[in-house]
């Protein structure tokens, strides 16, 4: 009951391919009241970019007419249609192109539909109609242009067919190019619709695992001008610099006009082949918004004779309003309705960028060298004439073919009945005259091997506004070493915070994640970016606290050395005979030992050292608090003697004295060696005391063993201080015992203050801390017992007489 549609341009032949195109961009649909016929659908904005298509449709079919090798004797027509950028045209010319335009009324029907294969469409929403429409009849359909990863699937669309490649490929590299320039955080913007939503979510998923982050995703479809506006407002709200636009040419076009509008420039737009070479973008304004754009594209077409044919040869010879209808009344209607093409007749300003139309030229050779091998077809002898070709059979033979087209490019479908992934990496920059150029930057090639298939010549990238400096678009700036990334909380993975690693912790890499800990002989450096050799520290020789040690070590050796020499000046006067000369020069030249063993607990800890120096001082006190007990005994024999001819002193007389002092040694001698055979002490690195040091030590090897030494010391201590104690108030010219009791009672003072101060002492103040005692023990002995001796021997010398030692205070 309706008109039939007609086609836009068409041509009679054996053979006919149709032809579905937006050659306008925009349609005003009648209101739909239910109540009458609906008006009939009105078309307007010629879409320059699309007549050039259907014109490359034409010089393909015109040039394999003329061919002597390919279809010899067949000719080929054609049935093109404008679908005007809607879907609702799209069915109309679907059902055209599968019925024609005849009136046939009655049960007579032929069953073969009016063309052969399609080729069509440019945008992936109104093909995926076309296909679905076709599918059941099994009739070929090839897109130059249809992206969608949708249309992939050999079960829905059996029949579909493509010359470029799907946005699998497409929507990956855009993520590869992104990650490449190292924006971590864009915007990301496609039209809603099959082709805008399958790709931005490949695109999503392929930058989420490239590192990429995306600040928002908006989509828009053209016919929502208010969701437009908020897309606009996002953007210009937003913080990202590099904006991925996955839009259709016509979704771009409103874009760009409304960025144009709110002046929002600066961007860094990424974008589809879809329109990142379309000329109709290029206005006195866009340049502002999409200058310095990068984008994959298809490459250019370069076939011999083409443009010279858009630009002349088809207003000559193919644009003939007759061709549209029999009668004067219909050519009158239908030149009046596509007199608004005539107008671009001398217009040949986007001829130099043809890529698609190359893909439109491939895709009707295809169909031709199918149909060729169908027919049997031969140079000499030509093909049958009796054309009779079911869809089915294309179908499968577009499946097998493989050929190369007079420029070089070679064409064949893969499993999903798409061509091979080649994209230029194109840049929008401004030429010296002030025109738009799309300057070829790069290449992406899917054939190659992983590694070689993305080539990218950055010097020649022009930025937004003129910049040769790449734009920056993080959430957060990178991490220096030194630091790790801590994701700040709610927010994508690519906004974080930079935290400088813990001491004992690096990290070397710029944006770590983490921090390594140090090997455990080594240490973070200042700046947390490399492990360094803990520092070594142990009691040396060369350091302030050392020195002072070793200088009250050699004084007390002076000191105890003039006074055995004032000693033995004296060795005849009663005072030194009174004192048992003989154990007080044994008393000090353990002194002297005890002094000098003090040295073995400076310097860098040995294994021989670290036995030395608890083994020496053990025995050299023992030795010293040997001597002082066997004087203590001495003086108690003398006086506890009360008959003057008693015999007491034979059973302590030098002999037992030297016996006592050798029997005590060799107890600790015993312990000692003990010690050293069951477990030795050893050098040993502390790491536990000091994360940045290594406190060199001396392990005790077996803490009884130390223990065992320094308690036989303290025993012997303690026994010589009680029989001293006991002594006390024998008579003062002859008594040695209260000068032996305050030297045991600074002794005991001393050890009792070290064990605490020893155990909490950290590192190498332990060392000091033992080294103290030693000292401090041995001065009290030292001065307590001898000083009172010097000093009459120096001072007193008159007092220094066997009458006034015998007499009584």
């Amino acid at each position: 009951m309706e008109t039939p549609e007609f086609p836009l341009l068409s041509k009679t032949g054996d053979v006919v391919i149709g032809g579905a195109f937006s050659i306008h961009s925009k349609i005003i649909q009648p209101p739909l009241h239910f109540t009458e016929k609906p008006a009939q659908l009105r078309c307007y904005s010629i879409n320059l970019r699309e007549f050039r298509f259907a014109q490359a449709m034409v010089f393909a079919i015109e040039e394999i007419n003329k061919s002597q090798f390919l279809l010899p004797n067949v000719s080929i027509g054609y049935r093109i249609y404008d679908n005007c950028g809607s879907t609702l045209s799209s069915m109309r010319a679907v059902m055209a192109l599968m019925n024609g335009d005849e009136w046939t009324l009655g049960k007579s029907c032929s069953g073969q539909s009016a063309v052969h294969a399609i080729i069509g469409e440019s945008e992936s929403s109104s093909t995926i109609v076309l296909s679905q429409t076709t599918g059941p009849f099994q009739m070929p359909v090839i897109s130059h242009s249809a992206t969608c990863e949708c249309l992939s699937s050999r079960t829905e669309y059996p029949s579909f067919f493509r010359t470029i490649a799907s946005d699998l490929y497409q929507s990956r590299a855009l993520a590869q190019l992104v990650k490449h320039f190292g924006w971590t955080w864009v915007g990301a913007v496609n039209s809603d619709s099959d082709y805008g939503n399958n790709g931005m979510a490949i695109f999503l998923e392929a930058a989420q695992e490239e590192g990429v982050c995306v600040e928002y995703t908006e989509k828009f479809h053209r016919a929502e001008p208010e969701k437009l506006l908020k897309v606009v407002e996002v953007i210009r709200k937003s913080t990202a610099r590099v904006i991925v636009g996955f839009l259709a040419h016509v979704e771009m076009n409103n874009l760009l006009e409304q960025l144009s509008r709110h002046n929002i420039t600066g961007r860094q737009f990424i974008g589809v082949e879809a329109w990142i070479t379309a000329d109709s973008l290029v206005t006195p304004t866009s340049f502002s918004v999409l200058g310095g754009a990068l984008g994959f594209a298809v490459q250019k077409a370069n076939i011999s004779g083409l443009e010279n044919y858009l630009v002349k040869g088809f207003w000559e010879t193919e644009f003939q309003c007759k061709q549209a209808g029999r009668d004067s009344e219909k050519k009158d209607t239908t030149c009046k309705e596509t007199q608004d093409l005539l107008e671009l007749r001398d217009y040949d300003e986007d001829v130099a960028e043809l890529r698609y139309s190359g893909n439109i030229y491939k895709a009707i050779y295809a169909i031709a060298y199918s149909m060729h091998n169908l027919l049997s077809c031969s140079s000499s002898q030509g093909c049958g004439k009796q054309v009779n070709m079911t869809h089915q059979q294309v179908v499968e033979s577009l499946k097998q073919v493989n050929f190369t087209i007079k420029n070089g490019d070679q064409v064949w479908f893969d499993s999903t009945g798409a061509a091979v992934a080649k994209y230029e990496v194109v840049n929008w920059q401004r030429g010296p005259d002030g025109s738009v150029h799309f300057i070829p930057v790069g290449y992406y090639d899917a054939s190659l091997p992983p590694g070689q298939r993305f080539l990218l010549k950055t010097e020649s990238i022009m930025w937004p506004e003129g910049s040769q400096e790449l734009p920056v678009s993080v959430c957060s700036k990178s991490c220096h070493p030194g630091t790790h990334k801590v994701l700040q909380k709610g927010k994508p993975v690519c906004c974080y915070d930079c935290i400088p690693c813990a001491e004992g912790e690096i990290s070397n890499t710029t944006d770590s994640n983490e921090c390594k800990n140090c090997p455990e002989e080594y240490w973070s450096n200042q700046n947390r970016d490399a492990c360094v050799p803990k520092i070594v520290e142990f009691l040396s020789f060369t350091e302030v606290m050392g020195k002072i040690l070793v200088f009250f070590t050699l004084f007390g050796v002076l000191l105890t050395s003039v006074v055995a020499i004032l000693f033995l000046m004296n060795k005849d006067t009663p005072l030194v005979k009174a004192n048992n000369s003989e154990l007080s020069f044994l008393l000090l030249f353990s002194l002297t030992l005890c002094f000098l063993c003090s040295l073995t607990f400076i310097g860098r800890p040995s294994e021989w050292s670290c036995m030395l120096r608890h083994t020496a001082f053990g025995v050299t006190f023992v030795l010293c608090i040997s001597c002082i007990l066997g004087k203590t005994i001495v003086v108690l024999m003398a006086f506890k003697a009360t008959i003057p001819s008693s015999n007491v002193m034979k059973w302590f007389g030098p002999v037992q004295q030297r016996l006592s002092v050798l029997g005590f040694t060799l107890i600790q001698v015993f312990i000692c060696i003990l010690w050293l055979t069951i477990k030795p002490p050893f050098p040993y690195q502390n790491m536990n005391i000091y994360k940045e040091k290594v406190i060199l030590e001396c392990a005790l090897g077996s803490p009884v063993g130390f223990w065992a030494v320094l308690g036989y010391i303290g025993l012997l201590a303690i026994f010589c201080f009680l029989l001293a104690f006991l002594a006390r108030k024998l008579p003062d010219n002859f008594n040695e015992a209260k000068f032996i009791t305050f030297s045991m009672l600074i002794f005991c003072a001393v050890w009792l203050t070290f064990i605490p101060a020893y155990v909490s002492s950290p590192g190498k103040f332990t060392v000091a801390v033992e080294i103290f005692a030693i000292l401090a023990s041995s001065y009290g002995i030292l001065l307590c017992i001898f000083t009172p001796k010097c000093f009459i021997l120096v001072f007193k010398p008159g007092l220094n007489t066997k009458k006034h030692l015998m007499g009584k205070v």
